[in-house]
């Protein structure tokens, strides 16, 4: 006896919809990095000038401790060695700040801003306060202070 063409075949019936254990969208890692695309977004439109939010940040904590050494500045921005090797390269090539070596001990290397740094820092610093506002706009003023102290609890 020959089948039907519209014969379904050995059609099981569909399972149940299983929640995955793991949810991408509801992880925290994910969330963080969509938020910090979404700040470096603001950050590129409205730094004012062509620095990096990692170059921004050396500037800004010099401008905030002054001179350091590389190290302890790499420590102070969360920057490892070769990172704050490189920033502070690109900054000195230019012109905003300095390195010289450390006349206490001739191994570290101390970095400062130039006076063309520190202007730089001064002037950018409207803009850094306007990009984090930006940045938590759609938080009501107490779920702002809550986020900040949770994401300090975190560090």
């Amino acid at each position: 006896m020959a089948r039907s063409v519209t014969a379904k075949k050995n059609v099981k019936p569909a399972k149940a919809f299983n929640r995955p254990p793991y949810v991408l969208d509801e992880q925290v890692g994910f969330i963080l990095r969509q938020v910090w695309q979404r700040h470096s977004s603001i950050f590129a439109r409205d730094i004012g000038t062509n620095l990096t939010p990692t170059q921004w940040a050396a500037l800004s904590k010099l401008a905030e401790t002054g001179s350091c050494s590389q190290n302890q500045l790499g420590r102070l921005t969360a920057m490892d060695v070769a990172t704050i090797k490189g920033v502070i390269d690109r900054l000195t090539a230019r012109g905003l700040t300095e390195t010289s070596q450390d006349p206490d001990d001739g191994r570290r290397l101390l970095v400062s801003l130039t006076r063309a740094g520190q202007q730089l820092a001064e002037k950018l610093a409207p803009n850094a306060l306007a990009i984090t506002r930006e940045t938590l706009a759609p938080l009501e003023p107490k779920e702002r202070e809550l986020l900040m102290v949770l994401l300090n609890k975190l560090r």
